[in-house]
């Protein structure tokens, strides 16, 4: 008889190593690994794991690469919504996890698995946001999930490997690192309290440019498209050349405080250069461009669109109605942005813009009105206090 096949969302850490072996020796099934590449890895660590996933005993190992789709079927609207979770976070990790199990899910399709596996333990969001995925998009497949089922210790799961004659340097870090395009999560001792901040050395990029530099921020239709006036091929190719120059300035670091999909707060460092600098540009560039009820209902859709999202409701129909309001928006959306990088922060300073609605030709705020008189905000602002008015004086009698 043929072993049952099974498709494991593979990064080459403890857990998913303990799971290629206790799916081959213990379960006897035929294991598939697949690392999903959301922009965290070098071509040199995607080969590693790859040699390690042979070595384990898998049967195959594939590297999906969804980075462009990442950007084109999710970021871009995180950027059209200017989307930070709790105002602080710009769901680096949350959107990931989407498109690595979509990615696993369709590949499973492809090699016809009848069972998907992860690592996540029964702890955080990550088991959510697989499972409900695979429900969506595999609800024919058996979800295994050992670290999770069987509430292993991190002891545990090495002794286990060393048994399968798995012998290494299992260290646990200090701190657990996740990378991303979208930016990297920093968890430690000092996130799983309250009063703790990050040390300097936990964070993976470190500060080495002090002088003050400006930059300026090119955008079309909503999307980063150049920087310092050069075009490149794709926002992809700008977000990484933003993070590189603002990295140096150890921009973009901060602590995440939010709800977690199981009903408990958490915490979690990250740095995010390049994402804080694109909304924060992006939102400038809105507010000069758009009228107050357009501002008004992208911040609600936006944040609605950055709730689902983190709790793992990514394939939810209403998702693509908010991304068609949100992607009609960005049609002005238009010009130049002007930032000043210094060490550990940013200053967005000013804008261009042929759209810009902050126009001298109607008048100039607090100096001149051009385009209507005295009388006419007399008149105005009489209509604007009647009902109050109205209001007040019934209830004074």
């Amino acid at each position: 008889m043929s072993k049952p096949k099974v498709i494991l969302a593979f990064s080459g850490g403890l857990d998913t190593s303990f799971c290629v072996k206790y799916l081959t020796e213990e379960r006897g099934m035929e294991v598939h690994s697949a690392l999903v590449d959301t922009g965290g890895f070098s071509p040199a660590e995607l080969k590693t794991i790859e040699e390690k996933a042979y070595s384990l005993g898998v049967t195959s190992h594939v590297t999906l690469d969804v980075v462009e789709e990442y950007y084109q079927d999710c970021l871009k609207y995180l950027v059209y919504g200017n989307v930070l979770k709790n105002n602080t976070y710009p769901l680096s990790v949350s959107a990931e996890r989407v498109f690595q199990a979509t990615a696993v899910a369709k590949y499973a399709a492809k090699l016809g698995a009848k069972a998907i596996a992860h690592g996540s333990t029964g702890a955080g969001n990550d088991q959510v946001r697989f499972d409900v995925v695979f429900r969506i998009l595999a609800p024919e497949c058996e979800v295994i999930t050992p670290i999770r089922d069987l509430q292993l210790s991190r002891e545990a799961e090495i002794e286990f490997l060393k048994s399968k004659g798995v012998v290494q340097e299992w260290h646990k870090s200090t701190y657990s690192i996740n990378k991303g395009l979208w930016g990297t999560s920093v968890g430690g001792k000092e996130t799983l309290t309250s009063d703790g901040y990050l040390p300097e050395e936990a964070w993976p990029t470190q500060l080495t440019k002090t002088a003050p530099e400006k930059i300026s921020l090119q955008f079309e239709a909503g999307q980063l498209v150049g920087l310092d006036g050069k075009k490149f091929p794709s926002t992809v190719a700008a977000i990484r050349e933003l993070t590189e120059r603002a990295g140096a300035f150890a921009i973009g670091r901060d602590i995440h405080v939010g709800d977690t999909i199981i009903g408990i707060k958490g915490r979690v460092g990250f740095e995010a250069p390049a994402p804080l600098i694109i909304i924060k540009a992006h939102h400038l560039l809105e507010k000069h461009v758009l009228t107050k009820h357009q501002l008004y209902w992208k911040q609600n859709i936006g944040d609605m669109y950055g709730t689902l999202l983190h709790e793992g409701q990514f394939l939810e129909p209403v998702m693509r109605n908010f991304e068609t309001f949100l992607a009609d928006t960005q049609g002005n959306v238009a010009g130049t942005v002007y930032v000043t990088l210094s060490p550990y922060q940013f200053m967005v300073t000013g804008m261009e813009s042929k759209y810009d609605l902050m126009s001298s030709v109607f008048g100039a705020y607090g100096e001149m009105n051009k385009a209507w008189t005295g009388d006419d905000v007399r008149g105005f602002s009489k209509i604007a206090s009647n009902q109050t008015m109205i209001h007040r004086k019934v209830n004074e009698q």
